[in-house]
């Protein structure tokens, strides 16, 4: 049985490996077909902005907007995954889980948004190389920064959880590995208090919910568009009335690129929609969209029957928690302050479509990948339904 903690460390692991692949295929960046959006007007002031990272799920589609902007976009990173991203992009390499920044050394930036941070000494790192040479810090968090035990509801306030086991400076990529599920919650939340820390009120932390759309990877969301145009009966989790919350990554990446714009700071949770959905919206909006004349049956089995038969939430059922779940609160998370600063929704179904599209351009080999990544066996879900039909 895989909870949700688990599947983060899964996703996390294994992020961003084929995450534009399909993108690849087609050349460059620029290129790619998924946008969704018309043209993007001017900012009304050009900003000189450091991306942290820029080649992970959210960071090529920031770096894309921004430039459409008119902005003066630097990554640093490891260069591992550069290829993805368009010519007018300036590089700066080094390695933060090796201490090696010195490339931000002596340079001057507007704003830097830190996308990837998962320890707190990367922040240090960085700020103290950085300190007077930048206005603005982003920092991108999760909402796993929160303790949901007993919780109805998560806002901005709500207790985090905490790293009691010494400095958090001093923990290691390797250390947090070994028990990721534990850790990786922990160590976010102290990331963010060292970029107050050293930013103070001129930080902005952003604490997404689970990102989905074109270049996800971890079939996290994908899985279910997929599922539903391939047709016929369809395992569908609990009774449909499970909230369920997923946001964009390409909301999240220009959204950011927007409140750097504003000059906007504070703590705010990034996750859709704008009104609570249930698991049955979900997957009837999915359906509307990708498969309008098809012939998918939705069968929806209790959530205690697939405990029994061991169908895992969250990751064979892809962004579902039943109401039992003691970390259901995270389905419930408060998005009011970042819609009143702007966050936008994309409409589900065109997340829907464009999730489809990026996974059908992937290479058969990363097709094949990607599938591995979450979602139900299609032999283990036939047996599921045939057993349910049978206690019926």
């Amino acid at each position: 049985m895989t909870d949700r903690r688990t599947f983060l460390r899964i996703a996390a692991t294994t992020g961003g490996a084929l995450a534009l692949g399909g993108w690849k295929q087609r050349g460059s960046i620029s290129d790619t077909p998924f946008r969704g959006l018309p043209d993007v007007g001017s900012a009304p002031q050009a900003l000189r902005i450091l991306i942290l990272g820029g080649t992970g799920l959210t960071g090529p589609h920031q770096v894309r907007y921004a430039l459409a902007r008119g902005h003066q976009i630097t990554v640093f990173n490891r260069g591992r995954r550069n290829d993805r991203l368009p010519k007018d992009v300036a590089q700066l390499l080094g390695d933060r889980n090796q201490h090696q920044v010195d490339a931000l050394k002596g340079k001057d930036w507007d704003v830097v948004i830190d996308n990837p941070t998962t320890l707190p000494f990367w922040v240090k790192d960085v700020a103290e190389v950085l300190k007077g040479h930048t206005g603005q810090y982003v920092f991108i968090s999760t909402i796993s920064v929160y303790d949901p035990a007993g919780l109805k509801t998560i806002d901005e306030r709500s207790p985090l959880v905490e790293y009691k086991d010494g400095d958090p400076l001093t923990v290691t990529a390797e250390q947090a590995n070994k028990n990721f599920e534990v850790m990786y919650g922990r160590m976010k939340s102290a990331s963010e208090r060292e970029a107050v820390k050293w930013f103070g009120d001129r930080t902005t932390i952003i604490r997404p919910g689970l990102i989905v759309g074109p270049g996800d990877n971890s079939f996290r969301f994908t899985y279910w568009p997929y599922r539903i145009e391939r047709g016929g009966e369809v395992l569908a989790p609990g009774d449909g009335n499970d909230l369920v919350q997923i946001i964009d990554a390409r909301e999240i990446a220009e959204w950011t690129i927007r409140m750097v714009e504003n000059k906007t700071t504070g703590t705010f949770n990034a996750t859709g929609p704008k009104a609570p959905m249930t698991m049955k919206q979900q997957l009837d909006t999915v359906r509307s969209a990708v498969a309008p004349t098809g012939n998918a049956r939705l069968t929806w089995v209790p959530a205690e029957f697939l405990a029994a038969q061991e169908v895992s939430p969250w990751q064979e059922m892809p962004t579902w928690l039943p109401r039992t779940d003691k970390e259901y609160a995270i389905s419930v998370t408060d998005n009011t302050r970042a819609l009143a600063a702007g966050l936008t929704i994309r409409d589900l179904g065109a997340t829907s479509i464009d999730s489809l599209a990026w996974f059908k351009a992937l290479p058969d080999a990363a097709r094949a990948q990607v599938v591995k990544g979450a979602g139900l066996d299609e032999a283990k879900e036939q047996r599921v339904l045939a057993a349910w039909h049978a206690k019926r």
